[in-house]
């Protein structure tokens, strides 16, 4: 028999230790990841992550291994320790005779941890394999049902960046299955056509309410800040000198009433003769927030109060779920009712009246705040959720939301640019509404082609099968009809969260010498296009023309140069990189496909190199970053979604334009920056000034700081970069030079100053340099090359010479 111990590898290390009065716990492995050949290379990389950790209970001592001291100190501030696809040994001594349990809420980890006879003694020992699950993750040390010890750990992916990638991809989820379903409430339940009968369970209700309160309270805290209102006309009696407005009600009164007027010495002019009405009906216009809107707002927010308080007494008379009632569950609906009580009797919304019809209005639908907050009360009160109850895990599965991300993605992506004809990611049932995306459901999303007309499917585990050999299944299916041919053009594009490092030295490195996809997952590839034919009258023919790996890597244009991006335009197989902030090259190979001839295609090859500069060029879309200098223009400017700006100072290029962003300065007192930014829907240009009205302004998640510039009068970035940009100078940089070497950059450090040759942006005409852990990139452009300094040393390398071998370069930056 192996020992217990025999888990337990070259470099694990104590990573946790606890000391209490009743017993030992201890974590054990390695504090990094397979990214890195070592602990020593881990502590090199200049990444700020911070983890969270968290210890509940009567507690003696806390050590937590530190990576820059390499051994136990106490609790503080740590860098990541623990990781996806790690395992960790977890190892409880007691030092008293009672009956200790160890508890987590998945069973498998639940299940791994033994009671180990140790003579008259005994130890809790066992090995936690966090196979792509990433997050937060509680064990629990009990006596009987009493709890001794609770300890939360957060566990970091190793193919993404937890703050950036991770967060985006859960984000993205989210939006995407929200638009579907506003999509979806649009076309049935807000048009009457279809009446949705039914609500969730209590505990969908639960769950989804615990999701989405505190985005709902926020919805409704911007609603608060910014109303919806509208003028009302009101009407009174007043002295004649008072009358200050008429409108045709005080005309008409004064007519019918002709005796109320006297001569006086100054008055209105009638026959030589000055006179005064004695009294008259005075008008006035005033802002009200009494709008169906708003009593719409109150209605919900009483709706969810009422919701809550079934739920809570429910729970009380035990007859929803018969077991002993949970404190802390009873604690959780209690304050969101709270919550929403206190709002309900603020001034703004106690003098409202509730609604006394079905609201269905623009505002409702699309204007900051109120959109959100009817999505998520549609969602909650619809039961929309997951059905492989993704919300409710406090360990997620990475690698199975990255599956999902991709297809939802790909979908997103032919929005743009296609209209959507159908989809049935999102059904109805009795019951609300259902997402119906899991291992054993297909699902379909159909575009068509606003020129062309020409059909465009996308479908989620398509199952092919009546094969000569076996059924096949791949993870998404794009199918291209074309115009003059009789069949459709399929693509397969299979989401695989595998990457292989290439770390110096192995057998990867040696053949590919970037980082990239596992061959075994190419040759997977190859399988799906070989096997997936049909019978057409004659002999079988394939019907899928290519299949490409999409895996979670996010450097685009040194990928340029892996195999298996050649691949592509040899045979058809290959893999792309897919992240939320990599998606150029799966947009544009999409774009190719669906909009070239058979001929072309096969003509030219799927994906031509050196053609994503022009792409680029031809695709973003441009924003126009303007300046805001004061509150009142602020805030004029978002109250009438319009920007202004004089027409004088407008330079060539300003019409492609797509978007107008706001960049508040420093007196503008609420925050200095890009704060956010709205689609254009008309341009308006009166004498010398260009009015640019919007949809309805976006903010955005950070706002983009000046650290150090500013912008003059305004200037032009691209969509991409405002929505990825934490930094002012960020949304500078233009040429395809200066983008590779910030992409090379990022990969070392998450601390990057970017020096312009102004410092103001739109008086900027290049990047100068780039300055990281000591060391300044400079642009030598007389010289025509690129210099690595630090200290006293100096690199030089030729433009030629980087653009040839990228690869070469990022070697020398990362030394």
């Amino acid at each position: 028999m192996a020992s217990p111990l025999s888990g337990l590898a070259k470099g694990d290390v104590e990573l946790v230790k606890i000391e209490t009065s009743d017993f030992s716990f201890v974590i054990k492995g390695k504090p990094y990841h397979e990214k890195y050949a070592g602990l020593q290379q881990y502590r090199t990389m200049d990444f700020h992550d911070e983890m969270q950790f968290r210890v509940v209970g009567d507690h003696a001592e806390i050590k937590v291994f530190d990576v820059e001291a390499l051994e136990l100190v106490d609790l503080q501030t740590h860098r990541p320790i623990f990781f996806e696809n790690g395992i960790y040994t977890v190892m409880v001594s007691p030092k008293t005779d009672k009956e200790l349990t160890f508890y987590h809420e998945h069973p498998i980890f639940r299940n791994a941890i033994d009671r180990i006879a140790l003579g008259e003694s005994y130890v809790l020992l066992g090995n936690l394999h966090f196979q792509n699950e990433i997050g937060y993750s509680t064990f629990v040390i009990k006596e009987g049902k009493r709890t001794l010890l609770e300890v939360t750990i957060e566990i970091f992916p190793t193919k993404l960046n937890y703050k950036e990638d991770y967060q985006k991809i859960l984000d993205e989820v989210n939006d995407e299955i929200y638009n579907l379903a506003f999509h979806f409430l649009k076309k049935t339940y807000l048009s009457a056509q279809t009446k949705l009968e039914g609500s969730p369970s209590p505990t969908e209700f639960f769950r989804l309410i615990t999701f989405y309160f505190e985005t709902f309270i926020k919805a409704i805290e911007q609603i608060e800040r910014q109303p919806h209102h509208k003028l009302v006309k009101t009407h009174e009696m007043v002295r004649g000198d008072r009358i200050k407005s008429l409108d045709g009600r005080g005309r008409n009164y004064l007519k019918k009433n002709s005796h109320l007027f006297q001569e006086v010495d100054s008055g209105i002019p009638i026959s030589h003769r000055q006179y005064m009405p004695i009294k008259g009906i005075n008008t006035n216009k005033q802002i009200t927030f009494h709008t169906n809107e708003n009593r719409f707002t109150k209605w919900m927010i009483t709706r969810l109060a009422s919701k809550l308080e079934d739920l809570l007494n429910r729970i009380q008379n035990n007859r929803w779920l018969k077991v002993d009632q949970d404190v802390e569950l009873l604690r959780s609906i209690e304050g969101m009712k709270r919550t929403l009580t206190r709002k309900l009797n603020t001034p703004f919304y106690r003098e409202l009246a509730l609604p006394d019809r079905t609201v269905q209005s623009l505002v409702m639908q699309l204007a900051p705040g109120y959109r959100d907050a009817y999505q998520i009360y549609l969602t909650v009160s619809k039961g929309l959720a997951l059905q492989n109850s993704m919300y409710k895990m406090s360990v997620k599965d990475i690698a199975t939301l990255y599956e999902y991300w991709t297809y939802l993605k790909l979908g997103q992506i032919l929005n743009k640019n296609y209209e959507m004809i159908s989809q049935d990611i999102i059904k109805v049932n009795r019951k609300g509404l259902h997402v119906n995306m899991d291992a054993n459901h297909h699902a379909t999303r159909v575009y068509r082609h606003p020129v062309t007309k020409e059909k465009i499917t996308l479908k989620y585990q398509k199952y092919e099968g009546n094969l000569p050999t076996i059924a096949q299944v791949p993870d998404t299916m794009l199918s291209i009809e074309k115009k003059g041919e009789s069949y459709t053009f399929n693509y397969v594009f299979d989401a695989k969260y595998r990457i292989d490092f290439a770390l110096d030295g192995s057998y990867y490195s040696n053949k590919y010498n970037l980082p990239g996809p596992m061959e075994e997952d190419i040759n997977t590839m190859h399988r799906y296009r070989d096997s997936i034919v049909s019978e057409q009258n004659g002999p079988y023919e394939r019907t899928a023309v290519g299949a490409y790996v999409l895996f979670p890597w996010n450097e685009e244009q040194l990928y340029q140069e892996h195999h298996f991006y050649k691949s592509i335009g040899k045979v058809n197989i290959g893999a792309l990189p897919f992240l939320p902030n990599a998606t150029d090259l799966v947009e544009r190979f999409i774009e190719n496909l669906i909009d070239k001839s058979p001929e072309e295609i096969q003509s030219e090859g799927i994906l031509p190199r050196g053609s994503l500069q022009t792409w680029q060029k031809s695709m973003e879309e441009k924003v126009l970053v303007g300046v805001i200098s004061s509150e009142d223009r602020y805030r004029e400017s978002i109250g009438s979604a319009h920007y202004q700006i004089p027409v004088t100072i407008l330079k060539r290029g300003w019409q492609e334009a797509q978007y107008v962003a706001l960049y508040l300065t420093k007196e503008v007192e609420i925050d200095n920056g890009v704060v956010c930014y709205g689609k254009i829907k008309d341009v308006e240009v009166k004498g010398d000034r260009v009015t640019f009205k919007v949809d309805y302004w976006k903010h955005l998640n950070t706002v983009i700081a000046p650290v150090g510039y500013g912008i003059a009068q305004y200037m032009v970035t691209t969509l991409r970069s405002l929505e990825n940009s934490t930094e002012l100078p960020e949304l500078f940089m233009k040429s395809e030079d200066e983008k590779v070497v910030w992409q090379m950059l990022k990969r070392v450090s998450d601390q990057i100053n970017i020096g312009l040759d102004n410092q103001r942006m739109d008086e900027a005409e290049r990047v100068v340099k780039y300055d990281i852990k000591g060391t300044t990139v400079i642009f030598n452009r007389e010289l025509e090359t690129l210099e690595i300094m630090k200290e006293d040393t100096v690199q030089r390398i030729s433009f030629n010479e980087f653009r040839r071998d990228r690869v070469r370069v990022f070697r020398k930056l990362v030394d």
